[in-house]
């Protein structure tokens, strides 16, 4: 049965498509959307990303509280830095491949293999390495108390387990022995001093974790 006639004069207000005005309309549209990305792309390769090196470029770096200069290889690592360039020595570098984790330091407070990590990535990012743990004379917890509990003999492996040892018992001042291990997991001490490690660290946790009037 066809509708009644509408005597309002209204006319309809979108206009009838055919199937095949949508279609061309739609791969009009997809052409026009695969043209403008080509050309977006073609004038990235154009420019091209930024490229640094290999010649020495210079920029800053906040370690222990102080910004320093440095005007080095691209490719030069944080370990390389620190101990070449700064003078920094507390940080050792043992495989020279993210193994034995003797160049542990923080970087914005998590524990990072510095032989791992370029310091040109190391830019605006907050580095503290063993000589950066003390507050003036007053050591920090856990260097005291591996002082206090014989965790070292050799010492080569030591500023790395401090530094591992320290963010844990700061993250978590309740550790269990379970987490001290898992903290440590990734450290090779080839004196076999875990035991004493261990010891430490759950008496620096005991102790509050932290150095005097940090909160």
């Amino acid at each position: 049965m066809a509708p009644p006639d509408d005597d309002s004069g209204s006319k309809p207000l979108l206009p009838k498509l055919s199937r095949r005005a949508f279609f061309t309309g739609a791969g009009a549209s997809a052409l026009t959307a695969t043209l403008t990305q080509s050309v977006a792309e073609a004038a990235t390769a154009a420019t091209g990303p930024s490229v640094v090196g290999p010649e020495p470029i210079g920029f800053s770096l906040s370690i222990n509280g102080r910004n320093v200069s440095v005007q080095v290889d691209p490719a030069t690592t944080l370990a390389e830095v620190l101990r070449n360039h700064l003078g920094m020595t507390g940080t050792k570098i043992g495989c020279d491949r993210g193994a034995c984790s003797a160049c542990t330091v923080w970087l914005d407070g998590e524990v990072a293999a510095s032989c791992m990590t370029l310091a040109f990535d190391a830019r605006g990012r907050k580095i503290t390495t063993i000589e950066g743990l003390a507050r003036g004379d007053e050591l920090h917890p856990v260097q005291r108390a591996f002082v206090e509990n014989d965790a070292m003999q050799c010492g080569f492996c030591t500023p790395g387990m401090v530094m591992s040892c320290a963010a844990l018992v700061e993250r978590n001042p309740k550790c269990t022995l379970d987490d001290v291990k898992q903290a440590v997991s990734g450290h090779l001490c080839r004196c076999g001093t875990y035991p004493n490690v261990f010891k430490a660290t759950l008496a620096a946790a005991k102790g509050g974790g932290k150095p005097k009037g940090q909160s």
